[in-house]
């Protein structure tokens, strides 16, 4: 089923599982490339889940077959190079960060210094509190360098950035793009989009149990086609609505964001129609509209 070159980080070919009647992963096929950010997309119940879940050894799938690093998931073999950040993990209430990396780390037969680890993961201030102590933001950030606490060539991280504050989000991505720049492979799984658009070299779009796009970042922006008109203007969402070009409007702040399927037709008639528009400007589309015209796509054709 799989060829004989040497394996990417994790493959999967044909992967099927079912929970009841819901179909989690359908017929699924797809390839993480190696020493890149992938960004792993979808909405609730595409089978992103399911598909970590599946790759980590914690369940089995139906029919298919998946790799991870050339074995099979959950094998001990398999385990000592890769790293794990979940979106919730029971760690010991009682240790402390510091003393969890330690224990952590014996684990592994090559981990990382755990001084050297506390200060590229900014630990500094808590490392050494009970871990029931420290806020949700804190923790994830324990939990993050658990992960890497084994120096692992492969590195899940699941909804990373949740509960964090800005300063500690700035500090992570910084962390993973170094990651990445030293051979690393991430796969990362995000509500947040930008957070993908920010990082992720790599995309892949799930819906359904089926990937439905895949390929490097500014592949997937190009699927929205268009543009985006971002301006302050005085026209109602219906009068904007009918404006020529206009796919989908959204508010953010004061401001209008119209994506537009021809950016010329439509900053032209908007002009004409409101002569007080102010704070014009006309982009690229982002990852997030890509995504919501891939999602969007899908459903249409369900």
């Amino acid at each position: 089923m799989f060829d004989h070159a040497p394996h990417p980080p994790l493959e999967a070919v044909d992967l099927a599982k079912s929970f009841g009647e819901i179909r989690a992963l359908d017929q699924l096929t797809l390839t993480i490339p190696e020493g890149r950010i992938t960004a792993l997309l979808g909405a609730n119940g595409a089978g992103k889940t399911t598909l970590i879940r599946s790759a980590l050894g914690l369940q089995r799938t139906d029919s298919g077959a998946l790799k991870v690093l050339g074995g099979k998931p959950g094998a001990l073999s398999v385990r000592e190079r890769i790293g794990v950040m979940l979106q919730n993990s029971e760690l010991p209430d009682l240790l402390t960060g510091r003393e969890m990396l330690t224990q952590f780390g014996s684990a592994y037969p090559a981990p990382l210094a755990v001084d050297q680890l506390i200060e590229t993961c900014d630990l500094g201030g808590f490392v050494d509190k009970r871990y029931k102590t420290l806020s949700g933001g804190q923790k994830r950030r324990v939990q993050f360098a658990l992960a890497l606490i084994g120096d692992p060539e492969l590195i899940f991280l699941d909804e990373p950035t949740t509960g964090l504050d800005g300063e500690a989000r700035r500090v992570l991505w910084s962390t993973v793009r170094d990651l990445s720049d030293s051979g690393k492979t991430v796969l990362l799984t995000t509500h947040y989009l930008e957070e993908a658009d920010a990082l992720a070299d790599h995309i892949i779009v799930m819906a359904k149990g089926r990937m439905i796009a895949e390929g490097p970042a500014d592949d997937i922006r190009q699927q929205a086609k268009g543009a985006l008109i971002t301006c302050q203007t005085a026209l109602s969402a219906e009068q904007l609505a009918a404006l020529p070009g206009v796919v989908a409007i959204q508010s953010s702040g004061r401001l209008r964001e119209i994506r537009t399927a021809s950016a010329t037709e439509t900053a032209r008639a908007l002009l004409n129609a409101d002569l007080s528009v102010s704070d014009l400007s006309i982009s690229k589309p982002r990852l997030e509209d890509a995504f919501q015209a891939l999602t969007a796509d899908e459903g249409e054709a369900k």
